[in-house]
Formats: structure tokens, sequence, C-alpha cells
């Protein structure tokens, strides 16, 4: 747990974002409006004016593109699978830019989390503690909208999926995150500091099915299934087998309670209370 005592950097101070096209980036650098803050993405020409084109699998792009950077916000790639190979293209970029810091996109409790996509960000996060470079890594629970990606389909049949049983997820919304992400690039005192972020409030899917049928007024319920028979049906669904497979395993784990992790810290930093589920929900 940390206290925080945070001031503000100079000015001047430059501050670079990876992935500056996705979801999460996109907001950060909302977030960071006013800073001097660039982005960098394979196609600069859709992320605004300052955009440095920069690719996770061409390390020389990456090297230009982190040049001048005091802080560098390292958004994990989305390649499951392959992405510990695109990390450590872009922490030895970072360290050959000379960078001054790294906020890197982790996984909540990256050294002990069994959920299959963990080792990946242990061992990014690894690397970039072997550079010497100092580092700060956000520790990221759920994305809310990972629930609601099929939001229609799921209120079309009135069931929300999983093999999660009563586990809890300590979810917050990709704004929350990303707010924190654009405090903690933009304000010194976190050097080297792990955060473990997550909302408030954890909830289970059973509730979440709940917290829908309330906002849009019609029967859902939550279903779990045996992980096998998740993992075919969203194979069923077009998931590609070997991530419908992380998905499945990933909510066994969390079952056992995986991201039952409520520590205050997003809120901490957000300076405010994470978004609710349902307040989420309402702008939906």
């Amino acid at each position: 747990m940390h206290f925080l005592k945070v001031s503000a950097y100079d000015p001047e101070t430059t501050i670079t974002v990876t992935g500056a096209t996705g979801h999460l980036g996109k907001l950060i650098l909302d977030s960071l409006k006013g800073h001097d803050v660039r982005g960098v993405a394979r196609r600069p020409e859709e992320a605004g004016s300052g955009a440095r084109y920069g690719d996770y699998d061409k390390p020389e792009s990456l090297v230009e593109a982190f040049e001048g950077s005091d802080v560098l916000v390292f958004i994990s790639a989305s390649d499951v699978g392959r992405r510990l190979e695109q990390h450590r293209t872009v922490v030895e970029a970072a360290a050959a830019a000379k960078v001054g810091r790294i906020v890197y996109t982790s996984i909540t409790r990256a050294d002990t989390n069994p959920i299959p996509i963990s080792p990946e960000h242990l061992a990014t996060e690894e690397h970039i503690r072997s550079t010497g470079v100092p580092f700060t890594f956000l520790r990221n629970n759920w994305y809310l909208e990972n629930y609601t990606g099929n939001l229609a389909a799921t209120l079309e049949h009135g069931v929300v999926l999983g093999s999660a049983g009563d586990g809890r997820i300590a979810g917050a919304t990709r704004a929350d995150f990303a707010a924190a992400a654009a405090v903690v690039a933009s304000t010194d005192g976190h050097d080297n500091a792990i955060y473990e972020l997550g909302g408030d409030h954890a909830f289970t899917l059973t509730e979440f099915a709940e917290a829908l049928a309330r906002r849009f007024q019609t029967p859902v319920s939550y279903r779990d299934l045996p992980v096998e028979e998740y993992a075919r049906t969203l194979e069923g669904f077009g998931v590609p087998d070997r991530f419908a497979e992380i998905l499945a395993k990933s909510d066994a784990e969390i079952a056992k309670g995986a991201l039952d992790v409520v520590t205050g810290e997003l809120s901490r930093l957000l300076g405010r209370p994470t978004t609710t589920l349902d307040e989420f929900l309402a702008t939906l």
C-alpha cells in the first residue's frame, strides 16, 4: 500500500504514450491534455498531431519514437502469446533511447496471479527492472468493458456466461485506469513503485447480471459453465480456440479469488472513488 505524496513535474517534462490508437491509449492521452505529451502508434495519422510512428515488432522505429521521453507510458500489447517478445523489444528500445522512467500497465498481483496471461506481465516487469531504468508498475484489474463488448447479444438472450462461479472481480473502467496512469506519468513520487489497481467494490458475475437487469429493465441471469464447455461456447462465438481457452481458464482462477483484490490504491491515485458498476452501466 502506498500513501501518495506527489508534486507536479516541470511543465517541460515530455511524456510518451504507446498504443495511442487503442482504447486505453486514447483515454490516457485525453487525460494528459495540457502536458507535453505525444503518442506512438503503428498508424500515427490516426492518433492526432504530434504522434510518432512506432511498431512493437520493429525495434528501430521504437528507439526513434522514444527519444527525448522523460516518461514512457508503456501499454501492454494485445497479441497474447506473442507479446512477451514484443514487450522485450519495447523495453530494450526504451533503455536505448534513455527514457527517464517507464510506466507499465501490468496485471493484478503479477508475481503470484495464476491467471494464464500473468507470466507474460511478470516477465516484462522483471525485464524492465533489469535495465535499471526507474519504473512504475500499474497492476490493473479487469476492465469493466470486458463484460460489455457483446452487450446486445447478452441482453437479447438474457444471460451472462462464464466459469467464474462466485469469484469476485475488482474491476474498474478503462477511463479510471487511464486517469490513474496520467497521474502517475505527470507527477513525481512514483519511482520504482508498484500499484495494485482496481475498483473500490468487487462484484461477482451474478451481481453483474443483476446490475444489467436493473439498468436495462430486462431479465438477465448468470449461467456458470464448466471450463471446457465455456471454452467451446466462446469458440462457437468466433473466439480463436487458444484465446477461448485462456479466457475460460482465467475464469476458473477468478472463481478461486484471483481478481478479488481491493486495495483502494486506484481511488487514492484518482483522488475520488472509482466508478461503480451501476454508474458505468448508466453510460451505455
